[in-house]
């Protein structure tokens, strides 16, 4: 892998990240790579795929752009949260299941104080979910319902019978960002990634509350019409982030941006 925002270094060390390419990066090196912030606020992160020409799936899945490197990172990503923060949709097209816990990060996560893995958070208006499904079946812990408050009665019975806790963080039907993150973390969790979809980080986007996007560049192009990595009406000024890493491999490249 190599660290395009330094100067390049024989060993890797000098551009602070660890030598060879990414598919050989130990996960311990990856999870130090993309450690949290350090301090007690809130930090939602997103992570993403995009092809070369904007989009952020195909045939309604972002699998077929990502990479087995791609897939480490993700791996890591989650074994770092506390909580992966997701859209219905998403939930429905991509098949979610409970996350697992990975002894890779046990330890790791024990000294952070955190559970075994993290805690999956659907975000939905409607509740048209399947609560047969193993996310709500066999989680590890409890799965999280984010929606609002004229969610419909009968599904929001229907979650908590299958055992899902339901947070309400909205008024009306919808989901409000900023309380979404304001009651993940009056649960102890600062640490969050959300994978999307398109509409919701469109949502954390507009109501200024992303702090890091962790964008895959994928060397491909799809054309068609599939969404770009966020959607919704556009914010009236564009929110600007900085670099904080391009690491490269085999055509793919991994960024990191945050807020300014």
């Amino acid at each position: 892998m190599t660290d395009m925002t330094a100067p390049a270094a024989p060993s890797g060390t000098e551009a602070g990240t660890p030598p060879g390419r990414p598919g050989e990066w130990s996960l311990d090196a990856l999870a130090d790579a993309y450690a949290y912030p350090e301090g007690d606020g809130v930090w939602l992160r997103a992570n993403m795929v995009s092809s070369l020409d904007g989009a952020g799936q195909h045939d309604g899945r972002s699998q077929p752009l990502s990479s087995d490197t791609d897939m480490r990172i993700f791996g890591t990503l989650r074994g770092l949260a506390d909580v992966v923060v997701v859209g219905a949709e998403t939930v429905r097209l991509e098949g979610y299941r409970p996350a697992r816990a990975r002894e890779a990060f046990a330890a790791r996560r024990a000294a952070a104080g955190q559970g075994p893995a993290p805690v999956i958070a659907v975000v939905s208006a409607s509740l048209d979910l399947d609560f047969s499904q193993p996310l709500f079946t066999e989680p590890l812990v409890p799965t999280l319902i984010l929606t609002g408050a004229a969610a419909p009665a009968d599904r929001v019975r229907a979650a908590r019978e299958a055992g899902a806790e339901v947070l309400v963080a909205g008024d009306g039907a919808g989901v409000e960002p900023a309380r979404a993150l304001a009651a993940l973390a009056e649960r102890g969790h600062r640490r969050l990634l959300t994978e999307g979809g398109p509409r919701l980080l469109g949502q954390f986007v507009a109501a200024g509350v992303l702090d890091e996007l962790c964008l895959t560049v994928s060397p491909t192009m799809t054309a068609g019409n599939a969404q770009r990595i966020a959607g919704g009406p556009p914010v009236a000024v564009p929110a600007r982030f900085s670099v904080v890493s391009v690491l490269e491999e085999d055509g793919f490249l991994f960024t990191r941006y945050r807020r300014v």
